[in-house]
């Protein structure tokens, strides 16, 4: 019974994922731009961006390349940078690098059905979750939806 209820949340993070696939999957420099809701608490996008950047490190290898990132402003945008670096990545926000292995990274963030759909992508993993979000924070509301490309 389980399954049948988890099934709306897996259709609606395969929907909202296919926009951002084709994008996160061209060269370099034609990564889309990052959004996430500018209302998302501090504590609430740290808590995002500290689990989604732990489950990253797992698909790609801890400070494994320059991470390319496009940030928006807001504190989700923010807190994946801090999150980054904290596990050893380096970050250009600028999009200029120099014969260093990149990673372009982009994120989307969403509010939908009263949870936040975060959404990781590069060329070679999108990595997907829904969490419960408050003021105070935000804790995993599904598992984690991994798209390995070849």
């Amino acid at each position: 019974m389980r399954l049948v209820s988890s099934m709306p949340r897996l259709v609606l993070l395969s929907i909202l994922s296919l926009p951002l696939a084709g994008c996160a999957s061209i060269g370099g420099g034609a990564l889309v731009a990052s959004s996430a809701p500018a209302d998302l608490s501090g504590p609430a996008a740290s808590a995002i961006a500290g689990d989604m950047v732990t489950k990253f490190a797992e698909q790609v290898g801890p400070g494994t390349g320059t991470i390319i990132l496009k940030p928006d402003g807001t504190p989700f945008g923010q807190a994946l940078e801090t999150s980054l670096k904290s596990w050893g990545y380096a970050v250009a926000t600028d999009q200029k690098t120099k014969g260093e292995k990149t990673i372009p990274l982009a994120y989307v963030i969403e509010s939908y059905n009263g949870q936040v759909l975060a959404r990781l992508s590069t060329g070679s993993v999108e990595l997907g979750r829904a969490y419960s979000a408050t003021a105070a924070g935000a804790s995993p509301a599904s598992p984690l939806s991994v798209m390995q490309r070849g």
